[in-house]
């Protein structure tokens, strides 16, 4: 194999340093050109308030100002139409630009670069990145919310059996179950929300790592850009990807809550449950069983969700052992983190897509609702409200049940006289609290499940949601 400090012979920015060039191997290694080239259009809206900036301050003429403002336009476009030659000898995203810009307008582009270096660019540019990206979230997220809504409105009233350890626990509205995915994306929306204040620093400026001996109005860079304010170290300001691990965690955090949701799709559109179905759109079938109707996209997401906890374990390594200031290790946050963007995108939107082709069947919720003793709980209920302490009454009731379970029967098929053996405080009255319908309608109260207060909490939602 040819010697390692052989190969290659490009000309870098920074060459005058060496006495030879880098090596083709290490130049392939090092470049992020393949993955960082999506960062352009952010990377040009910093460029362009730079450049202002340095205009403002009398360090840029306002003809070399005009210069770099038509070339980075003309770049822009190249870049949306596809025809900008990107070239991995000039390693990053920045360069490339600034190559290109420099060939259209000579020594103006070469004047660009006054006052920053490529550490708190590309901080600047992963910043813009992902403030848009948690834009488009935001927007997703209340895509899905809404389809929720309009699904859970149609299912107020429609019984379905709750579960703890995935036994029928109580009766509860399937409007209601569908309404605690709503609430948990509400929270995701809050999370990223607040992880957007702090991407919305700017660290340009910063330079290197010392800031710069230039008289920069950061603070009109910052307003340029549409940031809050700007970080106030600049140490601190090229080397953080606090902001990235935040943005991950919440990703994280909503693929965990897809997840959760995608698991119970499978499980209600298998046959044992047969609660759903998934519109075929959304679906896939067998090679080789012809009969098969596969929810490949729930599956999908639920595993997906496991790449994005990788990616955020990835970037809390990435970080821990890293000295101030900035170190070639960051230059790997940029895969994970577009990756975690897109598939959290992806995911939301598939999603809000798919759950308003879903397909209830209530004959089989029902029917479900009624064969696990769902009413047991009311009996013991109504039990405590004829003055029998509650665990005299949970007892009473679990004898019931044992005496159900060897007749082969439901509490509510039971007759008075069968019932009175359990306890004496039995009356005809009973017989309301052991109906599914009855059982729901009673958890009457802010955040329960009675159909009245799950259209409440579905009108209180679409007024937030607005």
């Amino acid at each position: 194999m040819q010697d390692l400090q052989n190969e290659g012979s490009n000309s870098k920015t920074w060459s005058g340093r060496f006495s030879e060039p880098v090596a083709e191997m290490v130049q392939r290694f090092t470049a992020s050109i393949s993955f960082d080239k999506r960062l352009a259009e952010f990377d040009i809206q910093g460029s362009l308030a730079h450049a202002k900036m340095l205009h403002s301050v009398g360090i840029l003429s306002r003809r070399n100002l005009d210069a770099i403002e038509n070339g980075l336009q003309i770049i822009l476009l190249e870049i949306r139409d596809g025809k900008f030659d990107w070239s991995l000898e000039l390693e990053d995203v920045h360069l490339n630009i600034e190559k290109r810009l420099t060939a259209l307008v000579g020594d103006a582009g070469k004047r660009l670069h006054t006052a920053r270096s490529r550490n708190d660019q590309v901080a600047t540019d992963i910043r813009l990145f992902l403030r848009h990206e948690i834009d488009e979230i935001d927007e997703s997220i209340k895509s899905l919310q809404s389809a929720i809504l309009d699904l859970a409105e149609q299912h107020a009233d429609t019984v379905m059996p709750g579960f703890t350890h995935l036994q029928v626990a109580q009766p509860v509205s399937f409007g209601h179950h569908l309404m605690a995915y709503f609430e948990m994306l509400s929270r995701d929306r809050e999370r990223f929300s607040d992880c957007r204040k702090r991407v919305n620093r700017l660290p340009l400026g910063s330079a290197a790592l010392a800031g710069s001996s230039y008289p920069i109005d950061r603070e009109g860079v910052a307003k340029m850009l549409g940031f809050e304010g700007v970080c106030e170290n600049s140490l601190d300001a090229v080397s953080d990807r606090d902001f990235a691990i935040e943005f991950c965690s919440a990703s994280a955090l909503v693929m965990t809550h897809l997840s959760r949701f995608s698991e119970e799709l499978i499980l209600w559109m298998n046959p044992g449950f047969g609660f759903i179905d998934i519109a075929d759109r959304f679906c896939t079938g067998s090679s080789i069983m012809p009969q098969k109707k596969n929810p490949d996209v729930p599956e999908l997401v639920r595993g997906k969700t496991g790449r994005i906890n990788g990616h955020l374990i990835a970037l809390l390594t990435l970080m821990k052992s890293q000295p101030l200031a900035y170190n070639k290790d960051n230059q790997e946050d940029k895969e994970p983190l577009f990756d975690a963007a897109d598939t959290v995108l992806t995911s939301l939107r598939i999603y809000a897509q798919m759950i308003p082709g879903i397909k209830v069947n209530k004959d089989a919720m029902r029917l479900a609702a009624s064969r696990g003793y769902a009413t047991a709980t009311d009996l013991a209920d109504y039990l405590v409200k004829k003055g029998l302490p509650f665990r005299d009454a949970h007892e009473a009731v679990a004898r019931a049940v044992r005496y159900c379970e060897e007749k082969g029967c439901d509490l509510g098929e039971l007759s008075l006289q069968e019932l009175k053996q359990f306890s004496n405080l039995i009356e005809e009255d009973a017989r309301q609290v052991l109906t599914l319908e009855g059982s729901m309608g009673s958890r009457d109260h802010i955040g329960g499940t009675a159909p009245k207060q799950v259209m409440a909490a579905i009108l209180r939602a679409r007024k937030n949601l607005a």
